[in-house]
């Protein structure tokens, strides 16, 4: 079955290793096939990953998009034990992301760190409102 996409005016998408930038019109395709593929409002760059939630999900993300994940694996699992030391209650949410890893369900796994970074923004609004 394949993938029915529709692009914003100007909006991008990456297809595997290619990033795809739509023109000024809206435009709707469809994709066949196998490959990772990520909307504009999902793909974080080094520069925005400003925050070691975002890092994490950085690093799945080029895990994701590469063809051998195991590259990121190191950074990963090193920015992982960082932020649970500084936040041993994030456990759930990484018990959550490493069986998506290990699953091999990468995107999943992508879907999850996108709430890691919601509870990292929890904790830091309680920390600042004391």
């Amino acid at each position: 079955m394949a993938l029915k996409v529709e692009l914003k005016p100007n909006e991008r998408i990456i297809i595997g290793q290619v990033v795809i930038r739509n023109d000024e019109q809206r435009t709707r395709f469809f994709i066949e096939g196998e490959a990772p593929i990520l909307r504009e409002k999902d793909i974080l760059t080094a520069a925005s990953s400003d925050s070691p939630a975002k890092k994490i999900y950085f690093a799945i993300q080029l895990m994701y998009l590469s063809q051998d994940p195991t590259h990121q694996h190191e950074i990963y699992f090193e920015l992982v034990r960082d932020f649970l030391n500084a936040a041993p209650s994030s456990l759930p949410h990484m018990t959550e992301i490493n069986n998506c890893i290990l699953s091999g369900e990468l995107y999943k796994a992508l879907k999850a760190a996108k709430k890691l970074i919601a509870y990292e923004a929890e904790l830091i609004a309680n920390a600042t409102r004391v």
